[in-house]
C-alpha cells in the first residue's frame, strides 16, 4: 500500500537538503578562500622583501644600478628559485634565438666547434653553403684569434660568443692547418641548419638526427624518400647526441613511420592525462635500429621510446638521459619570454621515463675517447654502430624467413 508524504514533511525534507548544501557549499568556499588568502598573502611577504632589499640597495650601493640588467636578472631569480633546470627566463635577445633555434635557423658563419686539448676553438662541422664552407674552412681547423684577440687570452667561452653576432656584421678569424695561421673575414648570415643527414652502408640507410625542429619534418621525408629510393632494407636511426627540441616536430616524424595509432600521453598538474597525438595509416615497414646515448633526451628518447613500444625498432647504445616532461615558453609584454614546465609526458605503451631514460636492449658502449669525438668517428672505429648493422641484419633474416620456418622457431623456443 502506497503511503503518502505530507506537504508539511516534504518541505521540511527539502529546508533539510537546502541546509545541508548550503553548509557543504560554505565549507568548500571557505576553504578556497583561505587557500587563496593564504597565497595572496604569501606574495605580499614576497614583495616586501624584495621592496626592502631594493630600498636597502638604492640607499648603500656604491656603483651605478643598469635597471634593464637588474630586471632581467630578478626574473631570472625567480625562474631559479622554481628548483627546476627546465623552468628559465631568456631576455629578448634569447628569446629571438630561441625562436629561430626552433625554426631551424641560425645566423652566423655555419659550424660547430669544440675546445681542443690546448683551450682553442676545434671546428667539429662546417655546413654546407655556408660562410665557413665558402671561406674554406675544414673540420679539424683550429680557429686560435677572434677579431685579432687570442683565444687562450680571452678564453673560449668569450671567443665563441665572439664569433656569433647579427646577420650581415663580419668576424675575422685566425685559422691554423697544419701549424700555418691564416686570416679569414666571415660575413654571418641566416641559414637552415642540416638536423638529418642519410647514408647508406650496404642495403642499411643510416639516419642520423640531430635536433627536432620545425625544419626537421621536411629534411626527415627527404631522407627517407631518398632511402626508399635507394633500395634501403632496413633503417638504423642515429639519436646519440640529440637534445631534443620540439614535440610537435617528433611527433610528425613519427606520424611517418607508424601505423594508425596513439604516440604520446600528456599528464597536466592538475592530474588529467590525455592523448596528446595519433598517427595516421601510413606508416615505414622496415626493420629498424635505433642508436643511443647519455645525452639522447627528450623528444629523442620519446622517438626512441614509441618506436620500440610498437615493435618497429630495437635500441642498441647505452641508457639515455631521462627527461620526460614537457615546456611551453610564453612571450613577455617586453619582448622577453618565460619557459616554464607544464606537464609530463609518456609514450604510449611503457611509462614515463623521466630521471630514468631508457635502457637499450643491446648495450653497447664506446670507450671515453670515442665518445668524445662521436661526430668524426670511422664506421670501423664505431662499434655502437657496428653492433646496429648487425642488430638491423638479423631482423632483415628473421623477416625473409618463410612463414612456416618462423613459427617452427617459434614454438621451439616457447618449448625451452
Amino acid at each position: 500500500m502506497n503511503k503518502k508524504i505530507s506537504l508539511g514533511a516534504a518541505i521540511s525534507f527539502m529546508a533539510i537538503v537546502a541546509a545541508v548544501t548550503v553548509v557543504i557549499t560554505m565549507s568548500f568556499s571557505l576553504s578556497i578562500f583561505n587557500q587563496k588568502v593564504s597565497n595572496v598573502m604569501d606574495r605580499e611577504e614576497q614583495y616586501k622583501k624584495l621592496s626592502e632589499i631594493d630600498t636597502l640597495v638604492r640607499q648603500k650601493y656604491y656603483g651605478d644600478i643598469d635597471e634593464e640588467t637588474l630586471n632581467d636578472w630578478l626574473a631570472r631569480g625567480y625562474m631559479s628559485g622554481l628548483g627546476d633546470p627546465y623552468s628559465f627566463y631568456l631576455s629578448k635577445d634569447e628569446y629571438a634565438k630561441k625562436i629561430s633555434s626552433n625554426d631551424g635557423e641560425l645566423v652566423g658563419v655555419g659550424m660547430t666547434a669544440k675546445k681542443d686539448a690546448s683551450g682553442y676553438i676545434q671546428i667539429v662541422t662546417v655546413y654546407e653553403n655556408s660562410p665557413a664552407q665558402q671561406a674554406g674552412l675544414q673540420e679539424g681547423d683550429i680557429i686560435v684569434a677572434v677579431d685579432g684577440n687570442d683565444v687562450l687570452e680571452i678564453g673560449y667561452d668569450t671567443a665563441v660568443d665572439m664569433i656569433s653576432g647579427e646577420e650581415g656584421t663580419t668576424v675575422s678569424l685566425t685559422v691554423r692547418r697544419d701549424g700555418v695561421d691564416t686570416s679569414q673575414t666571415l660575413t654571418r648570415r641566416k641559414m637552415e641548419v642540416l638536423s638529418v643527414e642519410m647514408r647508406m652502408i650496404g642495403s642499411n640507410a643510416v639516419i642520423r638526427i640531430t635536433d627536432f625542429n620545425r625544419a626537421t619534418v621536411e629534411q626527415f621525408q627527404s631522407a627517407i624518400a631518398s632511402a626508399q629510393e635507394q633500395g634501403a632494407t632496413g633503417i638504423i636511426f642515429d639519436v646519440r647526441g640529440n637534445p631534443g627540441g620540439l614535440l610537435e616536430s617528433v611527433l610528425d616524424v613519427l606520424d611517418v613511420l607508424l601505423p594508425e595509432c596513439d604516440i604520446m600521453t600528456v599528464t597536466y598538474h592538475d592530474g588529467s592525462t590525455e592523448t596528446f597525438r595519433t598517427s595516421d595509416a601510413d606508416e615505414i615497414d622496415l626493420p629498424m635500429v635505433v642508436l643511443t646515448n647519455g645525452d639522447t633526451a627528450s623528444a629523442a628518447e620519446l622517438f626512441s621510446a614509441v618506436l620500440r613500444d610498437y615493435g618497429k625498432a630495437k635500441l642498441v647504445g647505452t641508457t639515455t638521459y631521462g627527461k620526460g616532461v614537457m615546456q611551453d615558453t610564453f612571450k613577455l609584454r617586453d619582448g622577453s619570454a618565460v619557459q616554464v614546465t607544464v606537464a609530463s609526458f609518456a609514450p604510449p605503451k611503457t611509462a614515463n621515463f623521466n630521471g630514468v631514460g631508457l635502457k637499450p636492449d643491446f648495450e653497447q658502449a664506446l670507450p671515453a675517447e670515442l665518445e668524445q669525438r662521436l661526430d668524426s668517428l670511422t664506421d670501423e672505429e664505431d662499434t655502437q654502430l657496428k653492433k646496429a648493422v648487425e642488430v638491423v641484419d638479423t631482423a632483415k633474416a628473421v623477416q625473409d624467413q618463410p612463414q612456416d620456418q618462423t613459427e617452427e622457431a617459434s614454438e621451439e623456443s616457447s618449448q625451452e
